[in-house]
């Protein structure tokens, strides 16, 4: 693989700690979530890995729209993310992935056959693949 970009990040201190990148554009403060039994009131993991997630596949979604000849713009896509976590059957964690794609400017088959796409393209997507249960609804508009 060639390498075009590495993001450099540091967290200190876990999920009660700091995270940030090495040219100082994030720099965050994390708690553990309530639901976990943390005292909340600061990004988390998940939080982050949503917000990126969403970011990579919106720009897949366009990537692939555009190879696919359909006139969609950054604006034109909408990715809302979950990412949950629970415990797996070994002892430890797990994630799972909801992504909801909106999509304006294509019909509904259009928009599902350019998600179908992206999810093969994004780099998230091929990270997780055969470890996180991805689920993807699509909704043209």
């Amino acid at each position: 693989m060639s390498t075009v970009y590495t993001a450099r990040a540091e967290a200190v201190g876990g999920r009660n700690g700091t995270v940030k990148t090495d040219d100082g554009l994030l720099d965050v403060q994390l708690a553990i979530p309530e639901a976990m039994g943390g005292k909340g009131g600061a990004t988390n993991p998940e939080q982050l890995f949503a917000a990126g997630y969403a970011a990579c596949f919106a720009s897949a979604v366009v990537h692939v729209a555009k190879d696919a000849g359909a006139h969609v713009r950054d604006r034109d896509v909408q990715i809302n993310s979950e990412v949950g976590i629970g415990p797996n059957d070994a002892g430890g964690f797990q994630l799972s992935v909801k992504l909801n794609v909106t999509l304006a400017g294509v019909d509904q088959a259009k928009a599902e056959e350019i998600a179908e796409a992206a999810h093969r393209t994004c780099p998230y997507s091929n990270a997780v693949a055969g470890n996180v249960n991805v689920e993807i609804a699509v909704t043209a508009k």
